[in-house]
């Protein structure tokens, strides 16, 4: 019995490591949150049916000690193994960070494992180890959330440290003007645009990256402010009701943009009306003279935008009241276009982003830096210097094959527009996608509609992951799009793979939109 038991250990320690760390992993893409984290193990639990499995066959081990109990667990623990290590090669996009908090929570998640450990041994004895470590193993599925309720109170008090820092700094300097950014989509990109036309004049400081949570902020401010900066752009992203206005509290902007609206995060905010809501917490929380810049684009930004005076609408290639662009010209090496004020003064901008969708950003742009005192003349040379933001229509060459990379976060507008700038290329037109996610009920309909934008711009769609794509399938097919064109792959390198071996002696373009995170 010894020996079974100690074999048991054995294999079970290393087990609840693995299983422990995939979950750990996905509680953190999943953002730390309780109820996040439970829609996501209802989603994947067949992908994890072995440790319910293994529930079971723990319990029947505390009354049933036998040999042939322990073999079936001992081939259950050896399979965990198999397949969490396969698990861990897949999962590879974004990697587990073991930051502080991860690495509070697996203390206490061993606590409770060795708490657990301890007093059945000591009431039932050894023989009932086998059992209990197997029930420890199956349970890591769900120790994260324990762990992270029993560990709130403590992280509850480190964040609200850091904020309250974040938070007097900012108040120590009255003269830095704020400007927080929000949108359903296209914040990131408006934050680099504007900091590539507003640094010519002040010194710029902006969120890194997707910095755009309170920690994420505070991070900023308390690691990168310093007495030269003028200006702090703040881009604020939000997936629940009230969390701009969070965000506002927290950096108090002077001045705000809320470049789009529209069904993003709907799993978390269940309705359009609360997205609405919520960009516009941004626009509430200005002060008096404090400017708003509005998308005049977006249908239900324009229908809220008459609750407010102080604003600043902007429009690509729609003639409004505020900064519009008309007599736009696109072509794969860039776009052409002429802003106009509300003053009427016009100047003609050229950049090398692809596509005329990419014009809505750098109109909105322009029109925050002359309200901040840049002439439309002087903002002629950094729009040329304008780039395309990291995994945003971002082009990389490679021999005879140009990749344009859109992988970040693809939503119904952006992935439209993309497909549609893809049909300009002149050559073999490749499209590579796994759909787009986290738009609730109308998840089906979105990615059905986009697979017929695809079919008509497209020669080629690979569709990456089988049990995602159905609805974007049926929607290229609908269109008549060739069914030997329209192909199915489980990962992406078997996509890719096909595509640069398609033969042709025209120029390939592979436009890669949306990459879904390792939760997905």
């Amino acid at each position: 019995m010894l020996i079974r038991t100690i074999i048991a250990a054995l294999l079970s320690v290393y087990v609840m490591f693995l299983t422990m760390r995939h979950n750990m992993h996905m509680f953190q893409l999943n953002g730390y949150k309780n109820d996040e984290h439970i829609r996501w193990i209802k989603k994947n639990l067949r992908q994890q049916w072995l440790l319910g499995f293994g529930l079971v066959l723990g319990i029947i081990r505390l009354f049933l000690p036998l040999l042939a109990v322990d073999v079936i667990i001992y081939v259950t623990l050896l399979l965990d193994i198999a397949v969490y290590r396969a698990l861990h090669r897949l999962n590879n996009k974004k990697k587990l960070v073991y930051t502080a908090r991860v690495k509070r929570m697996l203390a206490t998640i061993l606590t409770i494992s060795l708490a657990t450990v301890c007093v059945t041994v000591c009431i039932c004895g050894i023989d009932v180890l086998t059992g209990v470590l197997m029930i420890l193993v199956s349970t890591q599925l769900i120790l994260n959330l324990s762990a992270n309720i029993i560990n709130h109170p403590v992280e509850a008090l480190i964040k609200n440290h850091f904020i309250n820092d974040a938070k007097r700094r900012l108040e120590e300097r009255p003269d830095l003007t704020v400007i927080g950014i929000t949108g359903s989509y296209g914040k990131t990109s408006m934050k680099f645009y504007l900091k590539t036309l507003l640094q010519g004049k002040y010194n710029v400081l902006v969120t890194p990256g997707n910095f755009n949570t309170p920690l994420g902020i505070t991070r900023t401010v308390r690691e990168h402010l310093s007495p030269g900066h003028e200006i702090f752009l703040c881009e604020m992203g939000a997936r629940r009701v009230g969390e701009i206005k969070e965000l506002c509290d927290l950096a108090h902007p002077d001045h705000g943009i809320i470049t789009s609206v529209g069904p993003q995060h709907l799993e978390t905010f269940l309705s359009i009306e609360n997205v609405l809501k919520t960009k516009f917490e941004l626009a509430d929380a200005l002060p008096e003279n404090g400017m708003i810049f509005l998308n005049g684009d977006n249908d239900f930004i324009m229908e809220k935008s008459v609750e407010y005076g102080r604003k600043t609408l902007y429009f690509s290639q729609i003639q409004g009241e505020g900064y519009y662009a008309k007599d736009v010209t696109v072509s794969e090496f860039g776009t052409d276009f002429t802003v106009v004020s509300p003053e009427g003064e016009q100047e003609r901008f050229q950049m090398k982003l692809i596509g005329a969708h990419n014009v809505i950003n750098v109109v909105g742009a322009i029109a925050v830096a002359n309200r901040l005192g840049m002439t439309l003349k002087e903002l002629r040379i950094p729009v040329r210097r304008i780039r395309p933001v990291e995994h945003r229509m971002q082009m990389r060459e490679h021999g005879s094959v140009t990749i344009i990379d859109d992988a970040y976060n693809s939503n119904p507008v952006g992935s439209k527009a993309a497909v549609e700038t893809l049909a300009m290329f002149k050559g073999i037109r490749i499209l590579i996608t796994p759909g787009m996610v986290e738009l609730g009920d109308r998840e089906d309909e979105f990615n059905y509609k986009f697979g017929t934008y695809a079919a008509d711009c497209c020669d080629y769609i690979l569709l990456v992951g089988k049990k995602r794509v159905e609805s974007i399938y049926n929607g290229v097919i609908s269109k008549g799009f060739p069914k030997e064109k329209c192909l199915i792959y489980n990962n992406l390198e078997n996509a890719m793979a096909y595509a640069y071996a398609i033969k042709g002696q025209e120029h390939k373009y592979i436009l890669l939109e949306n990459d879904l995170p390792d939760n997905y």
